[in-house]
Parts: C-alpha cells; structure tokens; sequence
C-alpha cells in the first residue's frame, strides 16, 4: 500500500523543494489509519464482513469491530495482500491509487502534519512541545482520548480523537491557532 502510494506521489511532488520529507508526510497521510477507514467504508467493507459474520452470537460482535478503525485499516491491507499474491505488484498498485485517490488528493492538497509543524514552528523559538492524554472515554473498541499540549510546561491546546495519535493531531492544530505560530 505504502510502496503504491509513494510510487504514484513521486513525479507528482517538485523534487527541489519538496524533498523526501514532503514525500513521507504525504503518503502516511494518504495511507494513514483514518484514509483506510474511508476506503473500506467506499468499497463496502464494513456491509460485507457484516454480511460474512456467523448468524449465531457473531453479529453483536462484527457490528462492534466493523466500526473500530484499526479493524477496517488491517482488513484493507489485508485484501491488499491478497491482490498482490493474486495479481502482482502492478495491478495492485494501480487499484490502490484509485482506491486511494481521494485520500491522496487531500494529502497534497491540505497537508494534515500539524504535529511536525508546529513542532518545527517552536523549535525556531527555542521551545518544545509535549502531549499527554488528559483523559479516555468509552469501550476499548470506540476509545476516544482526549491530549494536552503543553509547550514549555504549560498546556495551550486540547485535542480530542479515536486514537491518541488524531488526538494529538487536534492538539497540535490547536495550539497552532492559540499560539498564533
């Protein structure tokens, strides 16, 4: 999946002044967690494990983890696997660009990095920033966290997420606004 997207990327991004970096940024955004989600809900994943699911005592249990993010990213990198062994690299990747193509758009159109950036906005000030979850709520399958980030020991933003990475990601676009950076 990475490798696809990263092929398809590269001629696409102004090499001198994008560099490797915009690279990476870009396709772990195409490719995150969140993109997968989204895929698998556009090809109608979710419907059809639910539709795969053992009649007795299984559905109550598929409908929980059809809903968790992580569940739906492994099962598309799943059948990603799958069409690879089946069909090779080429024909793979040309699905997974077009499956991911939305995902892709948005990555190099509205680069959501703001960790690195305003990581990298108060390094040029000399100061750092940290996050810590200030809380969790709900089931181990629907977690929702809630981050902190605190610069130079003091908290200037809240973030909340389904993971504690997009709850950082909140954060950090947050402190970016208050801090005016």
């Amino acid at each position: 999946m990475g490798l696809s997207v990263s092929t398809h990327l590269y001629p696409r991004l102004d090499q001198p002044t994008a560099g490797a970096g915009r690279l990476t940024k870009a396709r772990a955004q195409a490719v995150s967690g969140k993109s997968c989600r989204a895929v698998a809900e556009r090809l109608d994943i979710p419907a059809r494990l639910l539709a795969a699911a053992p009649a007795e005592g299984g559905a109550p249990a598929a409908e929980l983890l059809v809903e968790t993010e992580r569940v739906l990213a492994s099962v598309i990198e799943a059948v990603i696997g799958a069409c690879y062994l089946h069909h090779g690299f080429e024909l793979t990747a040309e699905a997974v660009v077009e499956a991911f193509q939305p995902e892709i758009e948005e990555a190099l159109d509205h680069p959501a990095d703001h960790k690195s950036s305003l990581q990298e906005r108060l390094a040029r000030r000399g100061a750092t920033v940290h996050y810590e979850v200030t809380a969790e709520d709900g089931p181990p399958h629907d977690r929702t966290f809630e981050v902190a980030a605190i610069v130079d020991g003091e908290e200037v933003a809240r973030g909340s997420g389904r993971s504690k990475k997009d709850a950082e990601q909140h954060a950090a676009a947050s402190a970016l606004v208050e801090m005016n950076v």
